[in-house]
C-alpha cells in the first residue's frame, strides 16, 4: 500500500516544541498513575506473597483489598509513588534524544533499532533515579493489609514497622525509610538496583522495539484511512504483552529482592522451592493487565500530546 511522501510516521523530538512536549508529558503521567495505581499495588501484592497463601488471583486481591482496606487501601503508596514522575520525564527525555542522535550522528538508521538502543538506555536512567522510590513505594503497598494477611506476609521491614503508623500518610513514610537505612544503609534503597537494570532495561528495549514493529507492520496492512493514532493505541498494548511474557521471571525475581532485602541467589532458590516452574507465569496476569492497560493510556497519550507539541511546519505532514 502506498503512502504519501511526506507523511511523517514518527514523530521525532527535533519536531516538537519541547515548552508544550514535556509538561503535558509530566501531566499526562500524573494522570494515567492516579487512573491505574491499583493494579500495580495488587500486582505488587501477588508477587511478594509466598505462593497463594493470601490472594488466590487478581480478582480475589482486588475483592478482598477494597473489602478490608477500602479505596484507600488501593492507593496506599500513591502520594509517594508520583515522585516517579521525574524519573519518568527523564526516561521519556532520554528516548527521545538518543533517537534523535542516532538517527543524526551514527549509521543507525532502521526506526526498530533505533526504538530498542534507547528504550534500553533510557531505562537505565530512569531505574538509577526511581528505584529508592520504588522500594519505599512497595514497602507501603504491604501495609495495611488485614490481620490474617498481615500474619502471612513474612517481610521483616514490614513487621519492625509499628502498626499504629499504617493509617499514617508521613509517619508511614518516615518509619519505612528509617527501617530500610537501619538494616542496610543507604545501599538498602538499591537493594535489587541491577536486577531492575536487567528487568526493566530489556523490558523498555523490547517495549519500543516491538511497538515499533508492530506498528508500521499495522500501517502497511490497513486501510490507509484509518487513523494512525487508533493503529498505535492497537500496537501498543501488544507491545506491552510480548515483553511482559518475556521478562516476567526476572520482574518476580526483582520484587522479591527489594521487599525482602535478600541477594540473588537466595531469592532464586527460594522461589524454586516455594514455586517451582509457576515462577513463570506469577503475577504474569496482574502484570499483563498492568501492562496493558499502561501501554493504551500512555501511548494514547503520548502520541496525542506528540500531536499537540509538533511544531507548525510539520503539522501538514502529520496523521491523526
Amino acid at each position: 500500500m502506498s503512502y504519501e511522501i511526506d507523511e511523517i510516521r514518527v514523530i521525532e523530538l527535533s519536531m516538537m516544541d519541547k515548552r508544550k512536549y514535556f509538561p503535558l508529558t509530566m501531566l499526562s503521567g500524573f494522570c494515567i498513575r492516579g487512573l491505574l495505581y491499583p493494579v500495580t499495588l495488587i500486582k505488587t501484592r501477588l508477587q511478594i506473597q509466598k505462593s497463594q497463601t493470601i490472594y488466590k488471583g487478581t480478582m480475589d486481591a482486588f475483592y478482598k483489598i477494597s473489602k478490608h482496606e477500602g479505596v484507600i487501601g488501593l492507593y496506599r503508596g500513591f502520594w509517594v509513588s508520583c515522585l516517579q514522575l521525574f524519573p519518568s520525564v527523564a526516561y521519556i527525555g532520554t528516548y527521545e534524544t538518543i533517537r534523535h542522535h542516532l538517527k543524526e550522528h551514527t549509521t543507525v538508521k532502521d526506526s526498530k533499532s533505533r526504538s530498542f538502543i534507547a528504550g534500553g538506555c533510557a531505562s537505565v536512567i530512569g531505574q538509577t533515579m526511581s528505584v529508592p522510590l520504588d522500594i519505599i513505594t512497595q514497602h507501603i503497598m504491604l501495609l495495611g493489609q488485614e490481620s490474617s494477611a498481615r500474619s502471612k506476609t513474612e517481610v521483616p521491614l514490614i513487621k519492625a514497622i509499628d502498626n499504629k503508623t499504617s493509617n499514617k500518610r508521613f509517619g508511614t513514610v518516615s518509619a519505612v525509610i528509617r527501617e530500610v537505612y537501619n538494616k542496610n544503609g543507604l545501599k538498602g534503597f538499591y537493594k535489587g538496583y541491577f536486577v531492575s537494570l536487567t528487568v526493566f532495561a530489556p523490558n523498555s528495549a523490547l517495549w519500543w522495539f516491538f511497538y515499533d514493529t508492530y506498528s508500521n507492520l499495522f500501517m502497511d496492512v490497513v486501510p490507509s484511512n484509518l487513523p494512525r493514532l487508533l493503529i498505535q493505541c492497537v500496537a501498543a498494548p501488544l507491545a506491552g504483552i510480548s515483553a511482559a511474557v518475556i521478562t516476567n521471571p526476572l520482574d518476580l525475581i526483582r520484587a522479591r529482592i527489594q521487599v525482602y532485602q535478600t541477594n540473588l541467589p537466595q531469592t532464586v532458590q527460594l522461589l524454586w522451592k516455594e514455586e517451582r516452574y509457576r515462577i513463570l507465569v506469577k503475577g504474569l496476569s496482574a502484570r499483563l493487565l498492568q501492562s496493558v492497560l499502561f501501554s493504551f493510556f500512555i501511548i494514547l497519550g503520548y502520541e496525542t500530546i506528540k500531536r499537540f507539541s509538533v511544531l507548525d511546519k510539520h503539522k501538514n505532514q502529520i496523521r491523526w
